[in-house]
């Protein structure tokens, strides 16, 4: 019977003979996928969802006052308007060490991309990956012994002019930027890097061949065909800086007040989450708003 012959025989694939039951693509997608999201949902979203909830509350929930629900605490910048201005300058720190990363990171970037190979290419992303070897504390702390006054700056300028005074800026914004390129820029270099090297040289001897400068090459050439990566890199620094909180505290001393100390003292001091909560997920939206406003932009760039 042909409908004997249909079902004994074997199903003929691209590959040879293929039997038993295929699950759907999306089987397999979901199950390739499982594993990562269940584990984002327990260790970032739920305890997101749960700040959110906090955000809403008149009190700490594991302490004894009364707990009812509120929107107070999202009315922190207009009840303190102090906040106001933590919140711009932390805003002012992070556009300056988000700018400084880009111009130096891609910078590294192009000379390790365009004029290193093999091994000496390799040493060098080992070093640029170092900082992250190493416990963010220490390289904090390392700053404060170059940049105090009678520091590693001051004895290396007091050995060329032993009459010259202190150049410490210790305490200061300019401090609390540094410690932030420092610790940032990595980011940077490796995300205009791995842009850099997609772009195929022949493009780069043929702007060359045709009498293009250096400065055109750069200008016109490489920074919108790696724009991708200088926007991903932008995005990847400017989010953590807005609330950093380590280096504005150790390299900031009372100058360095920021929202991220700001947010700190109310978990660890104050004890106050709620209000915390609030401030954190108040300092999101502006982040998020920025980039909204600037999303055209950056998606013209990305496309150039």
């Amino acid at each position: 019977m042909p409908s004997d012959l249909t079902t004994n025989t074997a199903v003929r694939g691209p590959s040879g003979p293929r039997t038993g039951w295929t699950p759907p693509q999306w089987v397999a997608t979901t199950a390739l996928l499982m594993p990562t999201y269940a584990w984002l949902t327990l260790a970032v979203l739920l305890p997101l969802l749960t700040m959110f909830c906090f955000s809403f509350l008149s009190a700490t929930p594991m302490g004894k006052a009364p707990i009812v629900f509120t929107l107070k605490q999202y009315r922190a910048f207009i009840d303190q308007p102090y906040l106001l201005n933590i919140g711009w300058t932390s805003l002012v720190i992070g556009f300056w060490t988000t700018l400084l990363c880009a111009v130096f990171g891609f910078l590294a970037a192009v000379a390790l991309s365009r004029a290193t190979f093999g091994r000496m290419r390799e040493t060098l992303l080992i070093l640029i990956l170092l900082p992250f070897w190493t416990n963010g504390l220490v390289r904090v702390f390392s700053w404060t012994m170059v940049l105090r006054e009678n520091g590693f700056l001051d004895n290396l300028l007091h050995l060329v002019a032993p009459d010259a005074g202190s150049i410490s800026f210790l305490y200061t914004r300019y401090a609390v930027v540094l410690g932030l390129v420092h610790g940032y820029l990595p980011y940077m270099i490796l995300t205009c890097y791995i842009a850099l090297i997609t772009i195929d040289d022949a493009i780069i001897e043929a702007a060359v061949s045709l009498g293009a400068r250096w400065w055109t090459v750069l200008f016109k050439i490489l920074v919108p065909m790696a724009a991708p990566g200088l926007i991903s890199g932008c995005v990847l620094i400017f989010v953590p800086v807005i609330g950093s909180f380590m280096e504005p505290r150790i390299l900031g001393g009372k100058v360095g007040v920021t929202m991220g100390t700001v947010i700190e003292d109310q978990f660890t001091q104050a004890f106050n989450w709620p209000l915390g909560a609030a401030l954190s997920f108040t300092l999101l939206a502006v982040v998020l708003a920025i980039f909204a406003t600037f999303s055209g932009v950056l998606k013209r760039g990305a496309a150039a």
